[in-house]
């Protein structure tokens, strides 16, 4: 099946989309991208994503690009041009194209938007889901701007590789105290040893994962005692259950952290259930 990309206002056929040399996005990685998952052909947690998209374009003073109704139109079109029903729509918006220089182009250029959209197959993440994954600890050595979702991902693209060579799934990044801040493309989360849900909160340098606010409204609903305090690799390695969350990992069960197994090697029941929920959740109110 063909695949079609939106670039700077027209679907063109994948392998034939391509943005400028001097686009910013290229040479400074100076823009933002969002990751939307795609259930029965809709976008999920949308109005989280737009949230985090505006507010990373204000952050790195980057005009936004047209309205959310319209991009709304726009990612939709690219989801159904690409006959995607289960799978992801990645948005990357981008200062523009102007001639190379560190600071921002005077006057300004209008920003480069592109969008893609492929198809996951929903059977095979559900499999691996069901036995669980592997994770490893690098240490934190990204920018102090996690909360901003750039392009610049190079740490974080060096850490997948890491963990890529040692038969894991996802790197947890693990800061100067000692502490997991969180995935290399996730949040981090670990049932501990006292039965407590705990993950770290977004005033440490992470991303305000989209996937984690749902998850949290699901957490809430079904009272699982819950803490946003922060957890070393001895505690994820001591606890009872770990996963990971994200628009790509949806829920994902971690049962292995740095070689060491937790709860047998298996899946535990409480991120067994808040995947099935979440699911429930996000394929629901999907648009």
């Amino acid at each position: 099946m063909s695949r079609f990309a939106y670039v700077n206002g027209r679907f063109v056929r994948h392998g034939e989309a391509a943005v400028h040399i001097e686009d910013r996005g290229y040479q400074l990685a100076d823009g933002v991208y969002e990751v939307w998952a795609v259930f029965d052909g809709k976008l999920a947690d949308a109005a989280g994503h737009f949230a985090r998209l505006w507010r990373s374009l204000d952050e790195l003073r980057i005009a936004h690009p047209m309205s959310e109704a319209a991009l709304t139109l726009v990612l939709r079109e690219a989801v159904r041009r690409n006959k995607v029903k289960e799978g992801l729509c990645y948005l990357q918006v981008t200062r523009g194209v102007a001639k190379r220089d560190h600071a921002f182009p005077n006057p300004a250029v209008l920003p480069s938007v592109v969008i893609t959209a492929k198809s996951v197959d929903r059977a095979a993440a559900d499999a691996k889901a069901a036995v669980g994954a592997s994770v490893i600890s690098v240490p934190e050595n990204r920018w102090g701007r996690c909360d901003i979702k750039s392009i610049g991902l190079l740490p974080n693209a060096l850490a997948k590789q890491a963990a890529r060579e040692r038969g894991a799934i996802e790197a947890w990044f693990v800061d100067d105290m000692g502490l997991v801040t969180e995935g290399a493309s996730s949040n981090a989360w670990i049932v501990d040893s006292d039965g407590v849900l705990r993950t770290r909160d977004t005033n440490a340098n992470i991303l305000r994962g989209v996937t984690r606010s749902t998850l949290l409204e699901v957490i809430r609903e079904t009272g699982v005692p819950f803490s946003e305090k922060p957890f070393t690799i001895a505690e994820a390695q001591a606890a009872k259950e770990a996963f990971i969350s994200g628009a790509g990992s949806l829920l994902t069960p971690i049962v292995q952290v740095d070689g060491v197994k937790l709860g047998g090697g298996k899946p535990g029941e409480v991120a067994t259930r808040l995947r099935r929920l979440y699911i429930e959740r996000a394929r629901q109110k999907a648009v």
